[in-house]
Formats: structure tokens, C-alpha cells, sequence
């Protein structure tokens, strides 16, 4: 490997520049929105620190304050396991939620035969600890909630900074990596089984039938969790549950809840008023939309039950199990979100210790654990760190895809730049009338282009409008109900915006790129979700 320029000194970090390597941050850009603080980028090394595959080459790396994957891992790794290329980009599509473009090379790292002896033995055990993740998914399920409840409270009362210390040390950190791998292993479970299925269906129903049939994830007894906050707003309105039961439900999802610096919704009451405000000046029936899909759903399925009468118990059994798999899959990420809530949590305690407010989140993780321990020497760091933070925030989302050493401020500077790929050694044509992503929920519908960055922004959308932005998350799920399609830069058939909008029965096409480059408010589209296309029509 190539010398770094990463500073932990100044939070100045490009990982890109350590090599030639191909980066993605498709998997991570719903859960990471914005620039990380130095806090939360050193949790999610920490988190992920055995996550390796390829010794000395961490797995994920930084470039200008978001995280990417490192995909020349992966090819590498392919290669050793003599897997062809195909192999890798269904995997890819499978476990990264990424499409390569079909001209990018994936540059290959070289080892020794003592490397790549090591690399495969890395490899199995990162599968192992996954299938471990899966067989105590069930347990951490049951108990995360009691476990937070009772952990939070300590905190709060914690009063000694080396107990506090301690308690991160003894209780806190093993839960903490027990869930990532319960996390890391249910995606894998849930994703491969679902698109396997979804290629065989597209297959024998085509694309827009295959869409509807892997919808439908709620059933009657467990809805699917990344609904279950809008629901819950409709029922604080109908006066079915109070404000207090929603909170402490749903409270710990919300805007950027990766990101430890921001507060979780049930730390801002304002936040629950502007949503209920939100919803009584847009109420929208959602059960109705939910049935309205559920039909559509029932005509798929006697189509499949018509044309391939022997083979549709078969099916059936799979569309059901893909269903349970991706619920798993969502309790799984509340859960660890509400993780993710106790580490900033203790983050503020420690803060409140130590006098030092909100200049913790400019720390990593070891050094307000030493700061705990009486040790000052990290707190010079935090004026330099947050300039470069602050720094990396003005910048436009940087693209999904990057091959090769990539500075952040150039690019920017560049009113050429593309947002979807950038390939240090080539140049990308940007005139486009047809844009291309993943078939994220069947329909076709033609509409004006509504174009927000953040869910606050929502209030703006008209009537038949076509959201158009760069990611989802969860934030943005009280939206859905009011637009009549959705096209992301970020995504794949398995990402938020995906499966809420079939669920409501949403066109929706994801993983662009480049949407949010090509398109403004007030151009109008076709978007095609079955094709995975939206076509310009006017700007």
C-alpha cells in the first residue's frame, strides 16, 4: 500500500489516495446521509474492525468525511476463489447494493502467497461470524430494547469518569459488536435469498410482475418497521396512541441517525409536532394505499399461478420466506439504531463529565475513553478537526462509485463533475435523456420533478409530484403516501426507498447515480419502475 495523507491529527482523511483501489458507498449512503463527525466515523471503525477480509487493507475507508467500501477487496478475494466476473457483480448487486457501469475495470490488489493464504482464512472467518450473527439475531431481538432501558439509565446516573469508562469497557462494547454482526449477517441472509429469487421470477413473469411479487413484506401480525413510524403518526393523530407511546416506540428512528452528533427524534419534541402538522394538512389514507398494492399484488400472483400452476407452491413458499427474511432485516437495523442512540448517549455523559460539550464529537472513540481516564492530550486536536469538518459539510454529495485517487475539493470545483461515477482515468459523457438505475417498484407514471435534499423539505411537494433526491432513509418514509413516484441517486432493490415504495404501490427507480444531477424541480419525467428507466420528457 501507498502512503496516506489521512490526518487523525486534523480529520483531513482520503483513504482514495492510499492506492489504486475502486470505492463505492452505495451500501452506506442511506445510513450515513452527511459528513461524519471524526466520533462517528471511529465507532464505525470500530464496529467494523474485524470486518476484514484482506489483512492490512481495512474494509471500509474515508474519503472526505464518508465512508466507502473498498470493492477492489472483494475482486481480489473473487479471483483467489477462482470466481469469474459475473460471479462478482451478482454478488455485488446481491450484498453492496451496487452496479458497476459495464466499461470500469476493477483494479486488482497483488498479494504473496502468504497474503492471500491469510485473505482466505480472513474470509472464512468474517462468513462464520456471520452465521453466528444470524443464530443470535433472535435473542438480541428479544432483548435489545430491556437492555437499552436499563444501560441508558446507568449513564444518566453514572457520575465517575473512570466508572463511566469502565462500564464502555465491561457491558457496553461487546453488545455493541454482537449486534453489527447479527446486522452484517441478516443482510446477507435476506439479501441473497431475495434477489435470487427476484432474477428467477424476472425470469419467468418479466420485471414489473417480479417487482409486485417480492412487495407485499408486512403481513398481519408484523409490519414492516421502516412503516411503522408513518403508521404511528396517523394513529397519534387518530387518537390511538398519545404522543408518549409513540416517542418511546419510535423515537430513537429519525433523520441522519447514524451520525452521533444529531439527536434522535425523541430528544426533540418539536420534531413529532412539525410531523403531526406535516400529516393534518396532507392526511393521506395509508391502509388504503397498502391495499391498494395488496391487489396488485393478488393479480401478479394468479397470473404466476396461472401460467406456471406446478410451480407456484414452490413459489409461494419463497415469496413468503423472502418477506420473513427482509422484516428480520429491518428489526435488525432498528435495533442497532437504537445502539447507535446509547453510544451518543454515553457520548454526552462523558461530555458532561468532562466539561467539554459538544467538542466530543470531534474526538474518536479512544480518545474520550482516555479523556474518561484523565488523559488531555486529544483536546487540542478538536479546533483543526472541525474546520476540516465544516469544510468537507459545504461540499455536494460526492459520487457512488469512485475508482482511483479522488479529491473531493476538485471535483466539486468542476461544473463538468458527475455525482454517480468518477473514474480518475477517463471522462464521462453528462448529456443524457434517459437515465438509468434499478427497478426499485413496478408502475409507470409521467409527473413534474420535485427536487429535495432533506426530508424537512417535504412540505413543499405538490400533488403528483415525482420526488427526486439523492438517498433515503427513514426520515423520509411520511412522505411517501403524498408523491406519485420516487427516483434516488442511492439505492438498489433492497434499499429504504425501495421497499417502502412498494409496499405503498410507488413507482420508484433507484440507485441513479446521477438523478439529482440531470434533473431539477419542474422538469417533467416518465419514470418506468419496472424497466428501471426515467426518461426526460421537458426542463
Amino acid at each position: 500500500m501507498e502512503t496516506t495523507d489521512n490526518n487523525s491529527q486534523t480529520y483531513a482523511w482520503n483513504d482514495s489516495l492510499t492506492g489504486e483501489f475502486l470505492w463505492s458507498n452505495v451500501n452506506f449512503g442511506e445510513a450515513v446521509t452527511e459528513t461524519m463527525t471524526p466520533l462517528t466515523w471511529s465507532v464505525i471503525r470500530f464496529t467494523l474492525e474485524d470486518w476484514t477480509f484482506l489483512q492490512g487493507f481495512p474494509t471500509v475507508g474515508n474519503i472526505g468525511g464518508l465512508p466507502y467500501l473498498n470493492i477492489s477487496i472483494f475482486a481480489t478475494l473473487f479471483r483467489l476463489l477462482g470466481k469469474s466476473q459475473s460471479d462478482l457483480l451478482k454478488f455485488m448487486e446481491a450484498t453492496l447494493y451496487m452496479r458497476l457501469p459495464q466499461e470500469m475495470q476493477i483494479p486488482i490488489i497483488k498479494l504473496n502467497a502468504k497474503m492471500a493464504i491469510s485473505s482466505l482464512l480472513s474470509s472464512a472467518s468474517v462468513q462464520y461470524r456471520q452465521r453466528q450473527g444470524i443464530r443470535h439475531l433472535p435473542d438480541y431481538l428479544a432483548t435489545n430494547l430491556e437492555w437499552f432501558q436499563q444501560m441508558r439509565l446507568r449513564i444518566q446516573n453514572e457520575t465517575s469518569k473512570p466508572a463511566l469508562n469502565k462500564l464502555w469497557q465491561n457491558e457496553i462494547k461487546s453488545h455493541i459488536k454482537d449486534g453489527v454482526w447479527s446486522v452484517l449477517g441478516v443482510v446477507t441472509y435476506s439479501s441473497e435469498y431475495t434477489l435470487s429469487l427476484w432474477r428467477t421470477l424476472v425470469k419467468l413473469v418479466g420485471d414489473e410482475d417480479a417487482s409486485v411479487l417480492i412487495s407485499n413484506l408486512s403481513d398481519e401480525s408484523d409490519l414492516l418497521p421502516s412503516l411503522e413510524p408513518v403508521m404511528g403518526i396517523a394513529r397519534v393523530v387518530g387518537g390511538e396512541i398519545s404522543r408518549t407511546a409513540y416517542l418511546e416506540q419510535y423515537g430513537h428512528r429519525g433523520p441522519h441517525e447514524f451520525e452521533l452528533s444529531v439527536p434522535r427524534p425523541i430528544e426533540n419534541p418539536q420534531w413529532l409536532d412539525q410531523e403531526l402538522d406535516n400529516f393534518r394538512a396532507s392526511p393521506v389514507d395509508i391502509p388504503a394505499l397498502m391495499a391498494k398494492q395488496q391487489a396488485a399484488f393478488e393479480s401478479a400472483w394468479q397470473r404466476l399461478r396461472k401460467n406456471h400452476s406446478r410451480q407456484a407452491e414452490k413459489f409461494h413458499q419463497k415469496i413468503r420466506e423472502s418477506a420473513r427474511r427482509a422484516r428480520l432485516r429491518e428489526h435488525a437495523r432498528s435495533a442497532y439504531t437504537r445502539d447507535r442512540w446509547l453510544i451518543r448517549l454515553f457520548a454526552l455523559r462523558a461530555a458532561n463529565l468532562t466539561d467539554i460539550g459538544d467538542d466530543v464529537f470531534f474526538l474518536h472513540l479512544e480518545e474520550v475513553l482516555s479523556l474518561l481516564m484523565g488523559d488531555e492530550c486529544a483536546l487540542k486536536k478538536i479546533s483543526s478537526r472541525r474546520a476540516i469538518y465544516e469544510r468537507y459539510k459545504t461540499l455536494p454529495p460526492y459520487p457512488s462509485i469512485i475508482r482511483g485517487r479522488f479529491n473531493p475539493e476538485k471535483w466539486a470545483a468542476d461544473p463538468q463533475r458527475r455525482c454517480d461515477v468518477y473514474d480518475e482515468k477517463r471522462t464521462h459523457d453528462t448529456k443524457i435523456n434517459l437515465i438509468h438505475g434499478a427497478a426499485g417498484s413496478a408502475g409507470q407514471v409521467e409527473g413534474k420533478v420535485r427536487r429535495l435534499d432533506h426530508a424537512a423539505e417535504g412540505v413543499m411537494l405538490q400533488p403528483g409530484e415525482i420526488l427526486v433526491t439523492s438517498l433515503t432513509d427513514i426520515s423520509w418514509t411520511p412522505i411517501f403516501p403524498r408523491i406519485a413516484a420516487v427516483v434516488t441517486d442511492i439505492g438498489a432493490p433492497l434499499s429504504h426507498a425501495a421497499i417502502v415504495a412498494r409496499e405503498l404501490g410507488i413507482p420508484a427507480v433507484v440507485g441513479c447515480g446521477n438523478a439529482t444531477m440531470l434533473l431539477k424541480t419542474g422538469d417533467r419525467v416518465r419514470v418506468d419502475g419496472g424497466r428501471g428507466t426515467v426518461e426526460i420528457l421537458a426542463q
